[in-house]
């Protein structure tokens, strides 16, 4: 067979057949140049094609995210332990916006901000990847809000109520039971068909175990998911840990389902922003903090809302927890987060120290949804006791320099001291509304006026024992209704005079 000659056009055309078909076996990858390293930040150059936030593969499986995108740099957090990089070295943009996985099965797990499960139950089933940043519903995707999500906790039920899509700041110094008022809430949630999500930011190792263990012993994890970035994480992860939370609450969101989120707390967050922010040499502000900071926690806190019906009819209630220095609500962080925030629950070291239960400083605190998001048998019995309860206090703090006050003076202080009496409440003990409504009832209309104070505690469970037992039908109708009717406020007239006469011990005996 005599050799066939390929001439240079056949060669040619052989080749440009194999170049047209030919795809590259990899995607390309945008690389860059370690040009420094330290406290967990890497600035490096080349990354020119990078998107804010994207993950940056570090080498040796560390990842990070990108923060900084300058004209002629990019500075880059280190999401993992990164010991490893030196001057020189080059990292590699993944095309990946930060995102985690979200999914049903996320429900009564441990996760860190990336989505890693904490807890000992193996991985769970992704749906989908959601990114951690998102832009809040618009106004026209919003409606009112006008149902309760009820605390289960008198004072703040009947004084501070809390709207579904609502925003109310928890604030106060260390260990006046801010947090405790966020887990009552989460245990009150068992019927109420809410699914909570807890950030934890900043926090012991120990207090999270704690919690965890307490919620699983109530049955209340079946229905609440924990985002954890502990004391020990590095900044960037309480950096992301909020937003982590929120994009697995806007899962069930999208849903239609109604979402309590807690984040606790949001000035560790502050802090964990301003490190970072001094690392990547940003320009620092008032108390050192960047100049973002407002927009860091608003663009947050935006996210929380309640949808009308064409977008799911699903909410987000966001209960955002603030710790202050000395009662200071005028510093930097709280006054910010304020004026985001729909109202604030301010707790007072005072009042703890006097054994209040919550700690709440009714004059400081409000709910700017208030009424709007109370059921009317509530409405009726508690319209003006935050009012009354201010009055005393101021009273009570005047009574103690005068050793002569008028009848009515007494009378008022009486009034007071037993109405307060009866609003604290254990944050593990949460109650039903129906339960609220009698006891509150009682309390306002003077039915315990007769009754010594210090018997109001064991007034309250012997009471609440009395009607579960013998008037279960009345607390049914309340429930049902959600107001007092003339009949019923008659009947409760005849429960509460027959149950205290019952006990002729806790009268108070009036000297001949």
């Amino acid at each position: 067979m005599a050799n066939k000659k390929i001439s240079s056009s056949d060669i040619a055309s052989i080749f440009d057949k194999k170049l047209k078909n030919w795809r590259p076996q990899v995607e390309p990858r945008v690389a860059g140049q370690v040009t420094s390293f330290g406290d967990g930040v890497v600035v490096a150059d080349g990354l020119n094609d990078l998107k804010a936030n994207e993950l940056v593969d570090l080498g040796n499986g560390a990842m990070g995210v990108a923060l900084n995108l300058n004209e002629s740099s990019v500075g880059i957090v280190a999401l993992d332990e990164a010991s490893h990089l030196k001057v020189g070295q080059m990292v590699y943009g993944t095309g990946r916006v930060l995102s985690i996985g979200v999914g049903n099965e996320l429900l009564g797990r441990v996760i860190d901000p990336l989505g890693k499960p904490q807890d000992s139950l193996g991985s769970y089933k992704v749906e989908s990847y959601q990114p951690l940043e998102k832009i809040a519903p618009g106004v026209m995707s919003r409606q009112s809000v006008d149902q309760p999500l009820q605390t289960g906790i008198k004072a703040i039920d009947s004084m501070i109520p809390i709207g579904r899509g609502q925003r109310e700041l928890i604030i106060g110094d260390r260990g006046t039971g801010k947090s405790a008022i966020a887990l009552g809430t989460i245990l009150n949630q068992s019927d109420q068909n809410v699914i909570c999500v807890y950030v934890s930011i900043g926090q012991k190792r120990s207090f999270l175990a704690q919690t965890v263990a307490l919620l699983k012993d109530r049955g209340a994890m079946d229905y609440t998911i924990f985002v954890n970035a502990s004391a020990s994480d590095p900044a960037s992860m309480q950096y992301l840990a909020p937003f982590a939370g929120t994009t697995v609450a806007e899962h069930f969101l999208a849903q239609g389902k109604d979402v309590l989120i807690v984040y606790d707390d949001l000035s560790k967050h502050a802090q964990a922003y301003r490190e970072i922010s001094l690392l990547l040499r940003r320009p620092s502000g008032r108390e050192a903090y960047p100049g973002d900071v407002f927009y860091l926690h608003s663009r947050l806190l935006e996210r929380a809302c309640r949808l009308n019906k064409d977008y799911g009819g699903g909410s987000i209630t966001a209960l955002p927890i603030i710790e202050t220095q000395a009662n200071d609500v005028s510093a930097y962080i709280p006054t910010n987060v304020i004026s985001i925030t729909d109202g604030q629950i301010y707790l007072e070291t005072d009042l703890f120290n006097a054994g209040v239960r919550p700690a709440i400083n009714v004059g400081l605190s409000v709910s700017r949804v208030g009424s709007a998001a109370q059921k009317k048998a509530m409405k009726q019995v508690a319209g003006p006791l935050k009012l009354d309860l201010a009055q005393f206090r101021e009273l009570e703090a005047f009574a103690q320099f005068s050793s002569d006050l008028d009848q009515a003076t007494k009378k008022q202080l009486d009034r007071g001291q037993r109405v307060s009496s009866v609003l604290n409440q254990t944050w593990d003990k949460p109650l039903t509304l129906e339960k609220q409504v009698a006891i509150i009832w009682a309390a306002t209309r003077g039915h315990l006026d007769g009754l010594k104070t210090d018997i109001l505690s064991e007034w309250e469970t012997n009471f609440l024992e009395y009607l579960d037992d013998a008037e279960s039908d009345l607390l049914a109708k309340i429930k049902a209704q959600g107001k007092l009717e003339d009949d019923d406020e008659k009947r409760l007239v005849q429960i509460v005079t027959t149950f205290n006469n019952l006990h002729p011990e806790w009268q108070i005996v009036e000297e001949e």
